[in-house]
């Protein structure tokens, strides 16, 4: 068994995927693991349990000699009042023995071997977070070095938790995990392990309760959350070995644990040097001085494609760098033959001139002209730099909860911040709002509008997409401005991947109002947004190349997804083998 595993090492470990570790207490800093060595941890604790990972020794004292010694020592702690007698436990049925046991192991239930104390509903008002009192093990904290709640108040000798206990978290992902800090108080939905015979394998007892709690995942009480009860958890059928063997098998456990640790840093730090490499490799391609250089950067890459690009992280992070060489005027070749920028932006100025006089438009209060100061990078000649405001006529959306009492309305489904994506919209979850008739006009989204988000999360500040007339008619929320173009010829396309790209998104983080953990610009603040212009003819071909190359990583991305879930699949399957074996 052991060598089907080491020999397959390279299987376990290419597995891209990075899934939450099960919080078993041995994963990296940031709490992911690759899903191979996810997968190898858990086959190792299956087969520690199952027997499979040590040989079993003739001359071990069999678990049947182990239980009535236990039993013994039972009745010994009732009688001197030192345990509550429990209950009777029911005996275990031929259905509740999922494999077969190994010579001189025996299937028990927990409630054989130790009482399942439940936690003390501690009253929060003595709830604290400076230290005052004794440290308070709350469900979050089973399986954490410490906790960060604290108890004031009075309590109970019998819910001390001391170094070494061992504690099951009765919600969420029934963690099994022992106590390693100092002295603390048990909390409600938590409960603590007390075992009959000392000199019991607790290591081993806790594993083997892991393996079976986990089969109880699903089990729910209440609507949305995993609840364990204390009867669920003494009636936990496990498989016990002879004493001997919980310590040898608890040893190579830890060895085998140990590698795992090892292959998981040594991941890390190929995944780290991995990133650095593209992260330098796409910063030659921005930086380049000109075309020659950047062909010279590109050309570099290109040759080195499958290799460099094989991450989620890494693809997304080719695609903001063809976004940001997008906009920097460095994807595409300049033509001397285009007409410049400040040719398409004098027809722009002179037709919004036009609309505001005839009142199809509102008149804003005029922006500051462009500093120097302002313009960021610099941009290729037939380029102009402008504002947002000088190129869209910018509105705000409908704002809901108004009172429309007797004025004749209609219901139309709008636009919601959560359906602005970045370059997309999402329309899977459209609501309907009710807009007064003469109104409608006013915040009804056309096609080729451009929708930028107001704010939220960090993520959401700016997040732009075209309206490409999906639905027959669509309003939009206050939340979500509308740019509308001002002449046919412009190209929404371009400002869309603008909007999305860093620079702006810099801009807008820059601009916007900040709480904790939201941020939100104003329709001043849109308006303000400097974005570069190029030629007409230039837009075009510089918004092709974006869509010819975005395609190539969509098309890296979906090859990754593919072989992700065929590392995962030839895991499982060997896993399925490695317990049957």
């Amino acid at each position: 068994m052991l060598n089907l595993l080491g020999e397959h090492l390279d299987i376990w470990t290419a597995a891209p995927v990075t899934k939450a570790n099960g919080g078993r207490g041995r994963v990296s800093a940031a709490n992911r693991s690759p899903y191979g060595i996810k997968k190898l941890r858990e086959l190792i604790l299956e087969l520690a349990v199952r027997g499979m990972l040590v040989a079993q020794h003739p001359d071990d004292e069999p678990a049947s000699v182990l239980l009535g010694k236990i039993a013994k020592e039972k009745a010994r702690l009732i009688k001197e009042g030192k345990v509550k007698k429990q209950k009777s436990l029911p005996e275990i049925r031929d259905e509740e023995k999922p494999f077969d046991l190994p010579k001189g192991w025996e299937w028990a239930r927990l409630g054989d071997i130790a009482v399942v104390q439940a936690g003390f509903a501690f009253k929060s008002t003595h709830f604290n977070e400076d230290g005052d009192g004794l440290p308070l093990i709350r469900i979050r904290d089973v399986g954490q070095p410490f906790t960060n709640t604290y108890y004031s108040g009075e309590y109970k000798e019998e819910f001390l938790v001391k170094t070494g206990d061992y504690l099951v978290g009765m919600d969420g992902q029934f963690r099994v995990a022992s106590w390693v800090n100092e002295l603390a108080l048990l909390n409600q939905r938590v409960a603590r392990l007390i075992f009959f015979y000392d000199v019991l394998g607790q290591r081993f007892i806790a594993e083997g309760l892991q393996a079976r709690l986990a089969e109880l995942q699903g089990v729910k009480a209440y609507t949305t959350v995993d609840h364990l009860s204390g009867k669920q958890i003494s009636e936990a059928v496990i498989a016990l070995p002879p004493l001997a063997e919980q310590h040898r098998i608890v040893a190579k456990v830890d060895e085998l644990m140990a590698l795992c640790d090892r292959l998981e840093r040594q991941q890390a730090d190929s995944s780290a040097t991995h990133q650095t490499l593209v992260e330098t490799l796409l910063a030659t391609l921005t930086a380049a001085p000109d075309h020659q250089e950047f062909a010279e950067s590109w050309q570099r890459i290109a040759i080195h494609f499958d290799t460099l690009f094989t991450t989620e992280e890494s693809i997304d992070q080719l695609k903001q760098t063809i976004l940001q060489l997008a906009v920097l005027g460095k994807l595409v070749l300049q033509d001397p033959n285009d007409e410049p920028a400040s040719v398409l932006l004098e027809k722009i100025v002179k037709e919004k001139a036009r609309l505001i006089k005839e009142g199809k438009i509102r008149k804003e209060t005029p922006l500051p002209k462009i500093t120097e100061e302002e313009e960021s990078f610099d941009i290729p000649k037939g380029w102009a730099f402008t504002r947002f405001e000088n190129i869209v006529n910018i509105t705000s959306g409908v704002t809901k909860g108004r009172k429309l009492a007797g004025r004749k309305v209609v219901s139309v489904p709008y636009l919601r911040v959560a359906n602005v994506q970045r370059g997309f919209l999402g329309l899977g979850m459209m609501k309907e709002i009710e807009i007064p008739k003469e109104e409608l006009e006013k915040f009804t989204v056309v096609a080729r509008d451009l929708l930028v988000t107001e704010g939220g999360d960090w993520d959401k500040v700016g997040r732009t997409a075209i309206w490409k007339g999906e639905l027959p008619l669509v309003a939009h929320q206050n939340h979500v401005f509308k740019a509308r173009l001002i002449i046919e010829e412009q190209n929404e396309f371009w400002l869309e991947k603008y909007l999305n790209s860093f620079i702006a998104r810099e801009y807008f983080a820059n601009s916007s109002k900040q709480t904790t953990n939201l941020a939100s610009i104003n329709k001043t603040q849109l308006r303000g947004c400097i974005v570069p212009m190029p030629p007409l003819a230039e837009q075009h071909r510089i918004v092709a190349k974006v869509d010819e190359l975005m395609a190539l990583c969509d098309q890296l991305k979906a090859k990754l997804t593919q072989s992700q879930e065929q590392s995962e699949k030839l895991i499982d399957a060997m896993s399925r083998q490695s317990l049957v074996a």
